[in-house]
């Protein structure tokens, strides 16, 4: 008898974690899909702004300075995708396993 009791209030709490946890779950999806659009159309405007910037790096190394050259480069790297939107990538990921780990872990 007290077994079967326990186990009503096992499932009872449970439940309560369950319906406690959904809105947290629901607004880190829908977090991860706004940021993913904006990442999105950051990476191409940044993209398109680092081909710029590299150009620019190329004309001032060959005209103007080497060091100045070489920073322009620096900060076309940093803007390109494979920069700072790179980072935020990895970032929006490790959010999106937080998400799937409350799920998985509340949902079984």
């Amino acid at each position: 008898m007290v077994v079967s009791e326990m186990k009503k209030e096992a499932d009872t709490m449970r439940l309560v974690l369950k319906i406690l946890v959904a809105p947290v779950i629901v607004v880190l999806t829908v977090f991860v899909w706004i940021c993913a659009l904006v990442l999105r159309c950051s990476a191409f405007v940044l993209g398109l702004a680092a081909t710029l910037v590299g150009i620019l790096g190329v004309a001032v190394l060959i005209t103007y300075s080497v060091t100045n050259g070489i920073i322009l480069f620096v900060m076309a790297f940093l803007v390109s995708p494979v920069g700072i939107p790179m980072v935020a990538a990895w970032l929006l990921g490790k959010i999106q396993d937080l998400r799937y780990a409350i799920q998985d872990r509340i949902y079984g």
